[in-house]
């Protein structure tokens, strides 16, 4: 599945295995892109910030983000595992760590945590089959299947709500804590370092909502606006990354860019080009300074924002920018994806690099 988007990895040095852990987590989000952009759009459409507001429809964006593309991502990750019944006990594993997420202030999107959870799931359903496939006796098999099928689903979910959720929560504190140090002396475009690793990562929301966002709100109303809101909602980096897989990616990638730049640029849903960041992960270096470019050029200006813009297009910053204050917004965003287009050019070879991944057909026959 894997292979499907990203050329065969060769070697077995320390930039192979980083392709190697990069195309598998891209292998469990690219077959849901789809799903990805019918969230976008709903979010885009009906939320109160959106298209066309509707309180009624704008009730799926909770469920969808918070439940079905985590249950989705961990039923994807245990087939690759373990095929179906990697799938079902993957998928079943992952409400466990979509309720640990669950708090009384709402529930934190576990992408992450869906990641980790479902191919480990499927990975002991999988010894587990091992084990006891051979020891079966001729008529139990169903019986055997199903049950070690629930109790390694149920196992594992608890081990989800108990262990990995907690675990995720520790990363997104120690990332939030990262930020705040760097707000805290002044080195803001730095942030970059932490930030853009994190999002990949699909803990955006909570570095956004639960660390910038308050303390952008608190400088806001003393200052009557705040760059931190910007630091992570910028849709620059993303736009210059789609953009550079549009001209330079993988062939079989770029015709699902233009409807991700749209969902990313005009809907604000910057997940939708996390995916292609994974399966190249040397890509992040782009992002990180697309997005420190943008930072340094919203300081230099004295850009800001007088709330979080949510989502995070270009629609929502020109909403939330203050009277005077577009042509810095504009350029910030400008120079971020020309910065993160030139620099995920160079690492993408200008198309170079994939003509040189690509096997030779037929070597032997070649001799």
């Amino acid at each position: 599945m894997v292979d499907t988007y990203t050329p065969p990895v060769i070697g077995t040095g320390v930039k192979a295995t980083i392709q190697r852990i990069g195309g598998y987590l891209a292998g469990m989000i690219m077959p849901n892109i789809g799903a990805f952009i019918a969230w976008g759009l709903v979010t885009a459409l009906f939320i109160p910030t959106g298209w066309l507001p509707n309180e009624t429809l704008a009730k799926l964006v909770g469920p969808m983000i918070s439940i079905l593309l985590p249950v989705l991502i961990g039923y994807t990750g245990g087939r690759m595992v373990h095929g179906q019944r990697g799938a079902v006990v993957g998928a079943v594993a992952t409400m466990g760590v979509v309720v640990g997420a669950t708090t009384p202030e709402g529930t934190t999107p576990m992408f992450l945590g869906a990641m980790i959870i479902g191919p480990l799931a499927a990975y002991v359903i999988k010894l587990v089959d091992g084990l006891v496939q051979d020891r079966t006796k001729a008529g139990f098999e169903m019986l055997v299947d199903n049950f070690t099928a629930g109790i390694v689903a149920g196992a594992m979910a608890v081990a989800g709500l108990l262990g990995i959720g907690p675990v995720v929560a520790a990363l997104t504190r120690v990332a939030g804590d990262g930020v705040a140090w760097l707000v805290e002396t002044g080195l803001l475009p730095l942030a970059s370092i932490l930030v853009e690793p994190a999002k990949v990562l699909f803990l955006n929301n909570a570095i956004n909502h639960g660390v910038l966002g308050p303390l952008g709100v608190a400088e806001a109303a003393a200052e009557t606006k705040s760059i931190l809101f910007m630091i992570e909602s910028n849709p620059g980096p993303g736009l210059g990354l789609l953009l550079a897989f549009f001209f330079f990616g993988p062939r079989a990638l770029r015709p699902s860019t233009p409807a991700a730049i749209i969902i990313h640029f005009f809907g604000g849903i910057h997940e939708i080009y996390f995916p292609y960041v994974l399966m190249k992960p040397r890509l992040i270096l782009a992002m990180i300074a697309g997005g420190a470019a943008g930072i340094a050029t919203f300081l230099v200006t004295g850009s800001g924002l007088v709330a979080t813009p949510s989502p995070g297009s270009i629609f929502a910053y020109l909403a939330v920018t203050p009277k005077g204050g577009w042509f810095g917004m504009l350029l910030g965003i400008l120079i971020a994806a020309a910065v993160t287009f030139a620099v995920a050019s160079v690492l993408l070879g200008f198309g170079r690099n994939e003509k040189a991944e690509e096997p030779e057909p037929q070597p032997e026959e070649a001799k």
